[in-house]
């Protein structure tokens, strides 16, 4: 009886939910319409906080916004945070850049991803960004918002998805990063006057 009532308690998951709603309001649409992870080739991992990221990207990169820019890196990789970038131009022109300068203002929305936290590089064969690593687009964003640079509209929004994605344990790791980060290096600072402090009470102490 008491694992009966378990079963009958188990909270469903959100894509058993989602089936439960399509059974109910489009019960008569062939497989070949859809699109599943678990049966059709070409896919790869996204955070699911991924759009807000970008909105939050564009929104500090206004005249050149970069946020599709990051989506067609994150489309490129093969479910691994490094992207080897061999011919820039076909990412550029899956980004929608065209024409003679199309690498050219691909580039400069790199620069800008990068700018903000979003990927590290290298160079290699192919140029500045042959070597891209895909940072955390959710620490991206808190590190963005520490330095003032997302609006409370947007970060509210961030938030509450983070939240309802169970992911905002990557917020309190990156602050808990931060911190140990910060106090590193203001202990690091202390060191050299503290040796000139010892430096000086030695000559003191000799000179008497």
């Amino acid at each position: 009886m008491a694992n009966g009532r378990q079963a009958a308690a188990k909270k469903l998951s959100m894509a058993e939910r989602a089936q439960q709603q399509m059974d109910v309001h489009f019960p008569n649409i062939s497989p070949t319409f859809l699109w599943r992870r678990k049966t059709n080739d070409g896919y790869t991992t996204v955070p699911r906080t991924l759009p807000i990221a970008m909105q939050a990207i564009d929104m500090q990169s206004k005249g050149t916004p970069a946020g599709h820019t990051l989506f067609c890196l994150w489309a490129r990789s093969p479910d691994h945070p490094v992207v080897m970038i061999e011919n820039p131009a076909t990412y550029a022109a899956e980004a929608g850049f065209l024409g003679e300068r199309a690498v050219d203002t691909w580039r400069k929305r790199m620069k800008r991803l990068r700018e903000l936290g979003f990927i590290a590089s290298k160079p290699g064969a192919s140029g500045e960004f042959h070597y891209v690593l895909l940072l955390n687009p959710n620490t991206a964003v808190e590190s963005m918002r520490s330095s003032g640079l997302v609006q409370d509209v947007v970060y509210s929004r961030f938030i509450d998805r983070l939240t309802d994605v169970g992911g905002y344990s990557d917020i309190t790791a990156f602050r808990a990063y931060w911190q140990q980060f910060h106090a590193a290096n203001a202990a690091k600072a202390a060191q050299p006057k503290e040796s000139e402090s010892n430096k000086d009470s030695a000559a003191g102490q000799a000179s008497v």
